[in-house]
């Protein structure tokens, strides 16, 4: 599962994502940005920024 958190690019954010593909976390990041932070043109540097954002989730182990 990748993970993206807004916090590491808009610093206090606290929205986060998590998907299956990097495609569709960017997707729902894209989102985010317009309809909270009033993004209205992503530049391909912002996308870049979030790819740069996207992480494998930790995983957790039981025992």
């Amino acid at each position: 599962m990748r993970l993206f958190e807004c916090g590491t690019l808009v610093p206090g954010c606290e929205w986060h994502t998590r998907a299956d593909s990097d495609a569709e976390v960017v997707r729902r990041v894209i989102e985010h940005m317009r309809d909270t932070h009033g993004e209205t043109v992503i530049r391909e540097n912002m996308v870049e920024n979030i790819k740069a954002r996207i992480v494998d989730e930790p995983t957790v182990e039981r025992a």
